[in-house]
């Protein structure tokens, strides 16, 4: 009997010790759209290829790219459905946590929040892993800060990473031209010409999305927060 007897199970290990559920739900990201972040000394730039499947679409409608706090956003690949419950629920988690501290969440607890609710869906039955991957940019006290979450629940700190279709050839691109001394406009040219490595047809500002992430002041958060609530 080989894994595929186990595939349809999300909560048994199969003999070669993979959760399969979990290994399909990689394979969507892998096939969602290329996205990218990078760090730079000041700040965070992450990118993704919004390109829409028809030109009757409302591009200003479409976005793949959510302001989560103030100074943190996630960009995804894999499903977009999937990836909007999981911007809702970390948009809930930071509020929650600034009603209680009066301060924004730092990115590290944001990340470790959101990943421990991807985490808590692959472990028990009538529900199924989130097909997505998400990088999570921000900026708070300990500097600018770039995460990958899986759909595992596994996160990981990163200088300069991408996921997606063609996420293979745009980290070995990313590791030729990446600086530890580059700012963020640096990042954000290296960040283009990352995906025009890897770009099927024309780059355009309409098929290309991508946000700067730098610490805010203290009354540009309370504002925004206090426009959640």
């Amino acid at each position: 009997m080989g894994d595929s007897a186990y595939s349809f199970s999300l909560t048994t290990f199969s003999r070669t010790g993979k959760l399969l559920q979990i290994e399909y739900a990689l394979m969507a990201v892998q096939q969602g759209k290329t996205s990218l972040g990078i760090k730079a000394t000041n700040g965070v730039v992450i990118v993704t290829e919004k390109k829409l499947p028809s030109v009757l679409i409302d591009s200003d409608e479409v976005s793949k790219i959510s302001l989560v706090t103030p100074s943190t956003g996630f960009v995804y690949s894999g499903l977009g459905p999937d990836y909007r419950v999981l911007a809702r629920k970390s948009r809930k988690q930071a509020q929650a946590y600034y009603n209680i501290y009066r301060e924004v969440q730092p990115v590290g607890q944001l990340v470790r929040d959101t990943a421990g609710v991807m985490q808590e869906y692959t472990q028990r039955g009538g529900v199924r892993p989130f097909g997505v991957s998400l990088l999570v940019a921000g900026y708070d006290d300990d500097g600018p800060q770039l995460y990958q979450v899986d759909p595992s629940g596994a996160y990981f700190g990163w200088k300069a990473t991408a996921i997606g279709k063609n996420f293979v050839n745009a980290k070995n691109f990313l590791e030729k031209r990446f600086s530890e001394e580059a700012e963020l406009d640096d990042a954000v040219h290296t960040a283009l010409l990352t995906m025009r490595e890897g770009f099927e047809g024309e780059m355009t500002e309409k098929n290309i999305e991508d946000r700067k992430f730098r610490i805010l002041s203290e009354q540009e958060g309370k504002d925004f927060l206090d426009e959640a609530n």
